[in-house]
C-alpha cells in the first residue's frame, strides 16, 4: 500500500536549484535508500519531507491526504506545520539530544509535551522502545555518558516515541567512529525486521545493499538512477551511477 508519493518537488537557495522536479513514492513497510554524492541533494529532500524547508513547487502526499502543495504553502499555518511533521520521524547525523535531560526524559519528552496519554502510560512506553533499542540499562543516565552509538540509539528511540507514519535517517552513521556504526545499524535492521517504514540517506553502500527494498541514486538534484539493491549496485544503467559506485566500494 503506497503511503507516501512526491510530485514534482523543487527548491532553490538563492540561485542554486538544489531539487529538480523529484518524484517517487514509498510503500508501507518498505525501506528505501537515498544515495549519493555530496551535495546531490539528498538531505535537502529529507528536509523537506520533514517540514524544515520547504519546497518551492511540488506536492507530499500521505496515502490520500496532500500535506504540501508548492501553490498552497502561504496557507500553511505553523500549527499545520507540526502536525504535517508528525507523519515523519528524523534522525539526525548529530545526535540532538537533550543533554541536562536522562535517556528516558529525552525519549519521554515529546509524547508529554504534546499530551500523548498520562505520564505513566507515556513512561511506559518510553521505558519498552529504550529496551527495544538495546539501551535498558542507560535509561537513566545522562547523554555525555553515553558513547556516540548509544546516542544515536537514544535518538532513534526518541524518533520512535511518536509512532511517525515514515522515519528518516540522515547519514545515520557519519558521526560515529566505525565500530559504533554496526550498532546503530543492526537497530535499522530490526526496525524492518518489524516492518517499520523508513527512508535512509546513507553513505553505507553494503547496508544500502543488504537492508533496502529500492534505492535512488541522485546527482546535481536529480534521481538520475531508481532500482532494487540487485538493479543499483550490479547492473547500474548511468555513467554517473556507475563513477560514484567505482568511487565507493
Amino acid at each position: 500500500m503506497e503511503i507516501l508519493k512526491v510530485e514534482n518537488l523543487s527548491k532553490s537557495f538563492s540561485k542554486n536549484q538544489v531539487l529538480k522536479d523529484i518524484n517517487f513514492s514509498l510503500n508501507k513497510g518498505e525501506v528505501l535508500t537515498i544515495i549519493g554524492s555530496s551535495g546531490s541533494g539528498k538531505t535537502t529532500l529529507l528536509r523537506c519531507l520533514n517540514f524544515l524547508e520547504l519546497a518551492d513547487k511540488g506536492v507530499i502526499k500521505i496515502g490520500d491526504k496532500v500535506i504540501f502543495d508548492g501553490e498552497k504553502k502561504k496557507e500553511l499555518s505553523d500549527s499545520k506545520l507540526r502536525e504535517n511533521r508528525l507523519h515523519f520521524g528524523l534522525v539526525f547525523q548529530q545526535f540532538n539530544l537533550f543533554p541536562q535531560y536522562t535517556v528516558l526524559k529525552n525519549v519521554a519528552l515529546a509524547p508529554t509535551l504534546l499530551k500523548r496519554g498520562k505520564i505513566e502510560e507515556i513512561t511506559k512506553k518510553a521505558e519498552k522502545i529504550i529496551a527495544e533499542v538495546g539501551l535498558n540499562d542507560k535509561k537513566d543516565a545522562y547523554p555525555c555518558t553515553l558513547s556516540g552509538g548509544q546516542q544515536q540509539r537514544v535518538a532513534i528511540a526518541r524518533a520512535l516515541a511518536l509512532d511517525p507514519d515514515i522515519l528518516c535517517f540522515d547519514e545515520p552513521t557519519s558521526a560515529l567512529d566505525p565500530e559504533l556504526t554496526g550498532e546503530v545499524l543492526k537497530v535499522i535492521r530490526s526496525l524492518k525486521d518489524n516492518d517499520s517504514t523508513m527512508v535512509v540517506v546513507t553513505h553505507e553502500m553494503q547496508f544500502a545493499r543488504e537492508v533496502s527494498d529500492r534505492v535512488i541514486f541522485m546527482a546535481n538534484g536529480i534521481i538520475e538512477e531508481v532500482g532494487t539493491p540487485e538493479e543499483i549496485f550490479d547492473n547500474p544503467k548511468s555513467e554517473r551511477l556507475k563513477a560514484f559506485l567505482s568511487n565507493s566500494l
